[in-house]
């Protein structure tokens, strides 16, 4: 158990944490983050720095309330087809179950996305035996719609292998499209109704106002990692990072399938390579969740969750957060 949180500072300070998903369960706040370990190796475009091992699930009866950390709620060793790098999470609830979904690295160091259950929300979870049969890359997402349909999004750039998948097999040494072509999207499947497998899956379209795509060479505005879908005031809202340039931004639909368009910034560049987040209805305000590295002085690795309030505004846009380390 910690301290009361504070608007943008870490909510834990006694482990690691980053890219967190927040949720609404039995009337609290859930957070699924990853879990950095303290480790003191170099840093590469691959991501070879985040070795990430299990899960520990937060939560907190509301935001003046201490932040509880319920402990290992999954290791890799419990994960029959995962060899390392338990990256990025998310959950969900339904069929009476609550769903940890996950990506890590196969036995042949391609990254799929694998489900585990548990009965509560902060588990423990119990991992199926395989990952979803056509899953590949990083970072799912899952949203449950109003009429119980539920979504998964995924996919990353560079570490993430998404540029592998172009051709629908994985081609090791596969390049991303040319600066002048569309920018690769994310990947969204729907999900069957057990929440197992995918029933279908396609890509993502994010364009501008005029509806063209976003070109891989738009690195302000393309998509890079980290998707996350809410819905507000009948839109779905597609939000992301954009990796090397630093900053999450967000895109608009009447359907979560998109396409999506672009409408601008939620957070400026933070302490750290970048940001991963989440953005949650709790009572009567909205939530971003996100990680920066202020924590550990600005290592990639040890990063921290922080959270502050978002607001829209009248048209249905978000304000752009100002980042405060």
């Amino acid at each position: 158990m910690t301290n009361t949180p504070k608007p943008n500072e870490p909510i834990v300070k006694h482990i690691f944490t980053a890219d967190p998903s927040a949720h609404v369960f039995e009337g609290k706040l859930y957070i699924y983050p990853s879990h950095d370990l303290d480790h003191d190796g170099p840093d590469n475009d691959n991501g070879d720095q985040y070795k990430m091992e299990d899960y520990h699930v937060l939560s907190m009866d509301d935001f003046n309330s201490p932040v509880v950390d319920h402990g290992e709620a999954l290791h890799v060793k419990d994960v029959p087809w995962a060899s390392k790098q338990m990256w990025a999470p998310d959950a969900a609830f339904k069929n009476d179950t609550y769903y940890l979904f996950f990506p890590a690295r196969d036995h042949d160091g391609i990254f799929r996305i694998g489900v585990a259950t548990s009965k509560r929300p902060e588990g423990p979870f119990k991992a199926e035996e395989n990952y979803i049969p056509g899953s590949y890359s990083i970072d799912p997402a899952v949203f449950v719609d109003d009429d119980n349909r539920a979504y998964c999004y995924f996919g990353g750039l560079w570490g993430g292998q998404l540029e592998k998948w172009q051709t629908g097999t994985f081609v090791e040494d596969a390049e991303g499209p040319a600066e002048s072509e569309p920018a690769l999207g994310p990947i969204v499947a729907e999900l069957s109704d057990d929440m197992l497998t995918f029933k279908s899956k396609k890509e993502i379209s994010i364009v501008d106002e005029n509806g063209n795509p976003l070109l891989a060479g738009d690195t302000e505005r393309r998509f890079f990692e980290g998707p996350w879908v809410h819905k507000y005031n009948g839109y779905y809202y597609l939000s992301y990072s954009t990796g090397d340039t630093h900053t999450l931004v967000y895109a608009m639909s009447k359907n979560p399938e998109g396409p999506f368009e672009f409408k601008g910034k939620i957070l400026t560049p933070v302490i750290g390579w970048t940001t991963h987040h989440s953005i949650v209805q709790f009572e009567d305000k909205w939530y971003l969740f996100y990680h920066d590295a202020s924590l550990s002085g600005g290592v990639n690795h040890k990063r921290s969750v922080k959270f502050t309030e978002l607001k829209y505004n009248e048209d249905g846009t978000i304000q752009t957060i100002e980042y405060k380390a």
